[in-house]
């Protein structure tokens, strides 16, 4: 049986939390697309961790930390991530597909002479080579984790690939030709490096749903970055949606039950694109100040996140589009300084409302319609207790409950692991 956790706006809900929290009656937890162009910030008893391309789970020493071929596997950056958790004492299960295709150095070199040329026009890219990457594995020209192993084999694709590249390297940058040696070179560094933990995962998969393991699938970014049904062509390069996970991973679909969609209790983002509920100025600064465990700056970059109201049509668009079975509400503790709180209940488009979430054109020219609701003006960070919680906070969730149409069954009141209610009868089990 398996179990998605995934984002239903921008991406930045709080999924690695989540995903930290179930990891503890899972058995197998695994990230099924995506690079280290975005993280997971995790709080628990061994400390404050960002993962990136490590799997949340790793913290739990009996789960088998998984990364699928759906991934963009920057092995050097594994290296590291993998390192930096052993340096704190955390010795993770994890094995990778060999399957996966492996991030080169090119792709992030293509990625950050893209944007520079684009200037203002550009992606607001992470330069992490997520974009290149994907294209070059669509192009049919990449390199799978077990082709690593075969190099000499290898040869003839290696020049294939330096001769796709080096046009647009030395006419369109103006940089020097790459090098198949080189290339050879540095794939066979990569080699050496993750070969302890290449398997095949297939196989690996098929023995578990076969012996009943429990999976947890770890998504990345969410709904409105999904490159078919987000904010194209501000979005990322794999599909972030649970229904990828069973391609992204190597499961039959039909194994995925349930589907937790982590919901922020208002709206964040990470570079360009359409944001019809977003705030500016003193009043942006004050909701970023209160947001997250350390303000809303991106795991990876440190840049500012663009903040915003909660945004009810792109929400319920979101959770619709990634089947959501229940939620998983974070971060209203971060709006308890406020007296009222608005909310976008719909959108203005020619004059027209509507309540739905339209095709990325339209978002451009959307105006807000907002509602405000009262706030509650105590601290409730780190509360265990429903019941307990003032009024407000309470009518609060269960609006966003009512206008979502699924169940808020976890309400996260803080960063840390413990700082949950669970509702409706959820258990962790």
């Amino acid at each position: 049986m398996a179990t998605a956790i995934v984002g239903a706006n921008w991406g930045d809900e709080g999924k690695g939390k989540m995903t930290d929290l179930l990891a503890a009656n899972s058995d197998i937890v695994v990230r099924f697309q995506g690079g280290s162009n975005a993280g997971h910030t995790i709080i628990n008893d061994f400390g404050r961790f960002a993962l990136h391309l490590l799997p949340s789970g790793c913290f739990n020493p009996a789960v088998t930390n998984v990364i699928g071929p759906g991934v963009a596997l920057n092995i050097r950056a594994f290296q590291k991530e993998l390192t930096d958790l052993q340096a704190a004492g955390i010795r993770p299960n994890i094995i990778v597909s060999d399957r996966a295709q492996v991030l080169l150095d090119i792709h992030k070199q293509l990625d950050a002479l893209e944007e520079e040329r684009l200037g203002k026009a550009g992606f607001g890219s992470t330069k992490s080579g997520i974009a290149p990457f994907y294209a070059d594995k669509f192009s049919k020209i990449g390199f799978q984790v077990c082709e690593l192993f075969f190099l000499d084999e290898m040869e003839d694709r290696i020049r294939l690939f330096c001769d796709r590249k080096n046009p647009m390297l030395t006419t369109v940058y103006g940089r020097p030709a790459l090098d198949p040696v080189q290339i050879k070179q540095e794939l066979a560094e990569l080699a050496d490096i993750i070969r302890p933990f290449a398997r095949d995962t297939n196989h690996f998969f098929r023995e578990a749903v076969r012996e009943g393991k429990r999976i947890l699938l770890e998504g990345q970014l969410g709904t409105l970055k999904d490159p078919d049904h987000g904010i194209y062509p501000m979005v990322t390069s794999s599909s972030p949606l649970a229904g990828y996970a069973a391609i992204g991973a190597g499961l039959p679909p039909y194994e995925i039950k349930d589907v937790i969609t982590v919901v922020k209790a208002y709206s964040s983002a990470v570079g360009a694109g359409p944001f019809v509920s977003e705030i500016f100025g003193d009043e942006a600064e004050a909701l970023r100040r209160h947001g997250g465990d350390k303000g809303e700056y991106g795991a990876t970059t440190g840049r500012p996140r663009r903040v915003g109201w909660f945004d009810v049509p792109a929400t319920r668009y979101g959770c619709q589009m990634q089947g959501a079975t229940e939620i998983a509400l974070t971060l209203v503790d971060a709006l308890s300084y406020l007296d009222e709180i608005p909310v976008c209940v719909g959108y203005e488009v020619d004059g027209k409302r509507i309540d739905y979430f339209p095709a990325t054109p339209y978002l451009y020219k959307a105006k807000p319609i907002l509602e405000t609701l009262p706030g509650w003006k105590t601290d409730i960070r780190g509360a265990r207790d429903w019941d307990a919680l003032p009024k407000a906070a309470r009518d609060y969730v269960e609006y966003i409950e009512r206008c979502l149409g699924v169940p808020v069954t976890f309400f996260s009141t803080g960063p840390g692991r413990d700082d949950i209610i669970l509702r409706h009868g959820r258990t962790l089990g």
